[in-house]
């Protein structure tokens, strides 16, 4: 990787900023920065309302498959200059933001397709799993439609209940 591509994968259980984020990618050779900013939002599933999300990860796990995950995104659109993404952990109420990705590029386009298919790549390979916590005290892990590692030919989603 060439000293002007960087890409980096943070995980912390403290609130992230959009900016530290736009920052890491930001290059002199680029005139793009594509984000994208996912939150918890307040949802109804069978009569209970979500209040938040619990996440965890396999983190040892994770540095090598977001190499890949990279990897693959140059080799898709070699323009592509910085990736950073910054994951929370642990407990995220509804509103606040669970994830945050940028990717810097040379023009626009790249960027867009790239940032797209970095987090449908992202929620498919990278060992983070989201626990649903409801107004009833209630909880439910709740797989990614897009997990690649556990979803059969017929199933676009599976839903674990929650041992505690």
């Amino acid at each position: 990787m060439s000293e002007d591509h960087r890409d980096v994968i943070k995980l912390s259980c403290d609130w992230l900023s959009v900016q530290e984020v736009v920052d890491f990618v930001s290059s002199s050779s680029c005139g793009a920065i594509s984000v994208f900013i996912g939150t918890t939002r307040e949802d109804q599933v069978d009569g209970r309302k979500v209040i938040g999300l619990e996440y965890e990860a396999y983190e040892s796990m994770v540095q090598s498959e977001f190499s890949k995950l990279c990897e693959d995104i140059r080799t898709r659109w070699p323009s592509v200059t910085c990736v950073c993404v910054h994951h929370r952990l642990g407990w995220v109420k509804v509103g606040e933001a669970s994830i945050v990705v940028a990717i810097s590029s040379p023009h626009r386009h790249d960027g867009q397709l790239a940032i797209q298919h970095c987090v449908s790549q992202l929620k498919a390979t990278i060992p983070i799993w989201k626990k649903e916590v409801y107004d009833t005290q209630e909880a439910s892990w709740k797989e990614n439609s897009e997990c690649s590692w556990s979803r059969g030919p017929d199933e676009s989603s599976l839903e674990f209940q929650s041992l505690k």
